[in-house]
């Protein structure tokens, strides 16, 4: 058995109604659920959603709201406070030992932080409450795996951003990503900046310059390869050639995991103590509410964290020190 804590996210989003959803579909008895977030709006949305209230007896319910009605569809200081404090609540269960892994639904970055939250989004925030020596983001569906070398930065400062040091870092931290989750020698692909990889420098310098030179410092000690044309590495990555692959800026990989596969696609967080994961999407305040969102994408992330929960808890402790003397 898994003990899961699945966080509800943004009650003003479809978080709960996904969450709601997938325990409903999943109708599972093996493992345990711990749920975070606000109950009296869970159960309005258990009545909108047509979902039979015995649902409500197969999980634990941390309830952090404290009564106030939640305004539907909008952005707003307490809908924010309500997420940042089940993220928090989780948190806490975690590092206790009381849940293996956590399961995220979506927060919403404008509502946390009318809320004073310091953070902007869930990584940087789970990385600070457990004083992580890294946390990486690695999106995983079907076979495919993916990590990211920058995420919320402008597509210009994310091309500054591909320099030797960077790109170095980005594969360790990829490597033990991967080992991590059970990957004991990952063959790692790093894709191209430029179209056809700079053609020898005709597109662009980036892989002679920066890229190139950071994956030669790894032969002999890492399996990675590349740079490899991003036009076609996902593909490859897809059938097996690849364990992961390091993609250079957030809406290149973004754009292969969900054009391959949206639904199943699900968001983990490699680093933490535990294992978090979560849905690649938002919180699609124009459809909450309405019995609208599909939840396909949030009981991925559920199985997810039943199939590596226990898995990355070990490979973690036996990984740690190691983890801390590479990774500054």
């Amino acid at each position: 058995m898994v003990n899961i804590g699945i966080t509800l996210g943004d009650p003003s989003g479809i978080g709960p109604e996904i969450v709601a959803k997938s325990l409903a579909s999943m109708n599972d008895d093996k493992n345990h659920f711990i749920l975070f977030g606000d109950r009296d709006n869970f159960e309005d949305i258990l009545k909108i959603c047509g979902i039979n209230s015995k649902i409500k007896s197969d999980f634990e319910f941390v309830n952090v709201g404290n009564g106030q009605r939640i305004e539907t569809g909008k952005v707003n200081a307490y809908s924010g406070e309500i997420a940042v404090k089940s993220i928090e609540e989780a948190v806490k269960y975690a590092l206790k030992n009381k849940v293996d892994a956590i399961a995220t639904a979506p927060i919403n970055k404008e509502a946390i932080k009318l809320a004073g939250s310091k953070y902007i989004d869930h990584t940087s925030m789970l990385m600070d409450l457990t004083r992580s020596n890294f946390v990486s983001t690695l999106f995983e569906v079907k076979n495919l795996r993916i990590t990211f070398l920058s995420k919320h930065m402008s597509l210009m400062e994310a091309v500054k951003y591909v320099k030797k040091d960077n790109v170095k870092r980005a594969i360790i931290e990829t490597y033990y990503s991967m080992r991590l989750l059970g990957f004991n020698n990952p063959k790692i692909a790093v894709a191209a900046l430029n179209p056809h990889a700079g053609e020898s420098g005709m597109f662009g310098s980036e892989e002679i310059n920066e890229i190139r030179p950071a994956i030669e410092e790894f032969m002999g000690k890492i399996n990675v390869y590349g740079p490899v044309p991003a036009d076609s590495v996902f593909h490859y990555a897809s059938l097996g050639n690849y364990d992961a692959v390091l993609s250079l800026y957030h809406d290149q990989g973004h754009i292969a995991a969900k054009t391959y596969d949206f639904d199943h696609t699900v968001s983990m967080n490699p680093g933490l103590p535990f294992l978090r994961t979560s849905v690649d999407h938002g919180t699609a305040f124009d459809i909450a509410g309405k019995n609208m969102a599909s939840h396909i994408s949030m009981m991925e992330a559920i199985i997810k964290a039943e199939k590596y929960g226990i898995l990355y808890k070990g490979n973690y402790m036996s990984l740690k020190q190691e983890i801390s003397e590479v990774i500054k």
